[in-house]
């Protein structure tokens, strides 16, 4: 059986991960206490579901250290088990909460170990982040900060339809002016290489398209650095799968995430498709 389970900070697009794998089929169960998961799975395998998600959070959970061995559990029985942690600024989360004018789901049960005393927003975001830091190291990091719902959906649908593999291996590319995103484990910047961007020919175009591909692919210094890069990973990828990693995510950052880094990304994806499960992000461009 293949669990996705959707994790992560509220406001973050937990929901919008949930009704997108139940588009594609999946049984869904939304806001299950984490000590359930097992019994809940061994069931739902029993009646004959091959494709199940589950979204686990902190609103009912005085503590989520016990899941990591549970989903461990799931995996030595031999279930196809993907943990997608979704997370987003403090800053992001404060400006959606306040666009949607709704309290913070931990607000009211923080307020009654504290003498009553309701915290900020603020202080409630970061409580939820201590109490969901146990599942960080376990899941597919997706920072939506500053993600469109339609590119959360695309990217969640490549998570969950991929293959499955013993590493996930994630390149995705950045624009350095944003910020270099916090769900990056690699990041490599590429802002030394010639930029497409000052050729009013390419300037409007992307690192999907045939001129930039063929401008960037013409020059050595392009070449030379994707190579290092590609064995970079190559030479220490086999130690993240010793130590039990999962999910591996790389970084490309140019400055403005649209040409080079783009470039790069896909390079290295079709290098490594087929040794890992691949997926491709671009963060700047909305056609991934």
């Amino acid at each position: 059986m293949r669990v996705v389970l959707v994790t992560g900070m509220s406001g973050s697009g937990k929901s919008v991960a949930i009704r997108l794998l139940e588009d594609l089929g999946y049984y869904c169960v939304d806001n299950l206490p984490s000590r359930f998961l097992g019994e809940v799975c061994a069931y739902l395998n029993d009646t004959g579901h091959t494709e199940v998600a589950v979204a686990v959070d902190a609103r009912t959970e005085l503590s989520l250290n016990p899941l990591p061995a549970v989903v461990e559990d799931l995996r030595m029985t031999g279930h196809d088990v993907r943990v997608l942690f979704l997370t987003a600024s403090t800053e992001a989360l404060v400006q959606r909460y306040s666009e949607s004018r709704r309290r913070h789901p931990l607000s009211e049960r923080l307020a009654l170990g504290a003498a009553g005393l309701e915290p900020t927003l603020t202080e409630s975001i970061e409580a939820e982040r201590d109490l969901l830091a146990p599942l960080n190291s376990i899941g597919y990091l997706i920072d939506t900060s500053s993600l469109q719902a339609n590119t959360l959906r695309s990217w969640v649908r490549q998570f969950a339809d991929s293959p499955r593999a013993t590493l996930t291996l994630a390149f995705e590319s950045f624009a350095y002016k944003s910020g270099i995103p916090v769900d990056a484990d690699l990041v490599f910047d590429v802002r030394n290489l010639p930029n497409p961007f000052y050729d009013p020919r390419l300037k409007s175009l992307t690192g999907l398209d045939e001129p930039v591909i063929a401008f960037l692919s013409a020059s050595p210094r392009v070449n030379e650095m994707t190579e290092d890069i590609a064995r970079f990973l190559e030479k220490w990828l086999p130690e993240y799968v010793q130590d039990t990693r999962h999910y591996v995510t790389v970084a490309i950052g140019c400055t403005g995430g649209q040409h080079r880094s783009v470039h790069v990304v896909e390079q290295l994806a079709k290098r490594f498709t087929g040794r890992e499960r691949v997926l491709v992000r671009h963060r700047a461009i909305a056609r991934h």
